[in-house]
């Protein structure tokens, strides 16, 4: 492929990658997956989304000035996510639209993200939200999909802004505050109503009753999308607070795991 129309009226620039292919059962986009590229400068990380040996893409990538440029078109299946779950499914490089934002990450002390950046990607998330009919909670980072691979967009990402604007699912964490928290090593009923929570909103957990590696990995990645004031992997009251609220607050859809979740909401403590 050596070009292509945009899907969107906000792209500036069209740069074809050619790591694509097929949805899956020709699934359509219900999630949008938000990324930074971690990378130097922005022309090594669009070389790299457009190499084809290294077997990496997106539909998006957001320049720190603000400029979208597209590399696959929407209906096409990007290879963005990787190894990869939310809510069942183990492939979400079919069921969703990826965007990276240009932006050092980790490696590079996590620099902040300029307003014209974010900016762009609220204007672009409302866009192909619309498009595709997403809901709010099908906004997620890479590292709720992947959070033993990934951590991005990491702490710093400004989702309560882009909630404010419209964009995902948020609620205003509760301070970390006193109380024993459940941590490595915890077990018994109350590990097995936070794991069920967390399973039920969408992570890959199973209920054990243990709060192993696992749980703390995945806490730990909660934490850094919707309180991240302190990732430390430990469920204090402040996160399983947060996590509380997020589930109440979540527009119900019609399932019996929906269901499930709601109960769980009243009766966790």
């Amino acid at each position: 492929m050596t070009g292509f129309a945009p899907d969107s009226a906000l792209v500036k620039v069209v740069r074809a990658s050619p790591n694509h292919g097929e949805r899956a059962d020709n699934k359509a986009p219900d999630s949008i997956i938000l990324h930074y590229t971690g990378m130097a400068t922005e022309e090594a990380a669009l070389d790299r989304l457009c190499d084809p040996a290294a077997e990496v893409s997106c539909h998006y990538a957001i320049r720190a000035d603000g400029e979208i440029v597209q590399l696959v078109p929407e209906g096409r299946r990007a290879w963005h996510a990787g190894k990869s779950y939310w809510t069942g499914d183990r492939d979400m490089n079919s069921v969703s639209i990826g965007i990276e934002l240009m932006n050092g990450g980790h490696d590079f002390d996590l620099p902040a993200y300029p307003e014209a950046q974010i900016a762009a990607l609220i204007a672009l998330c409302r866009d192909v939200g619309s498009r595709h009919a997403i809901l709010p909670s099908r906004v997620l980072a890479h590292s709720d999909i992947a959070p033993f691979r990934k951590r991005d967009p990491g702490e710093h990402f400004p989702w309560r802004q882009l909630a404010e604007a419209g964009v995902g699912h948020y609620v205003s964490p509760l301070p970390p505050g006193d109380g024993a928290p459940l941590k490595r090593g915890s077990s018994g009923e109350a590990v097995e109503g936070l794991q069920g929570m967390l399973a039920i909103y969408g992570y890959d957990i199973s209920v054990t009753g243990l709060y192993g590696k696992k749980t703390e990995v995945i806490v730990a990645a909660f934490q850094r999308h919707f309180r991240p004031s302190l990732v430390d992997g430990k469920a204090d009251r402040s996160t399983i607070g947060t996590l509380r609220e997020l589930m109440a607050t979540r527009p119900r859809e019609k399932s019996a795991q929906s269901d499930a979740g709601h109960r769980l909401v009243t009766s966790v403590r």
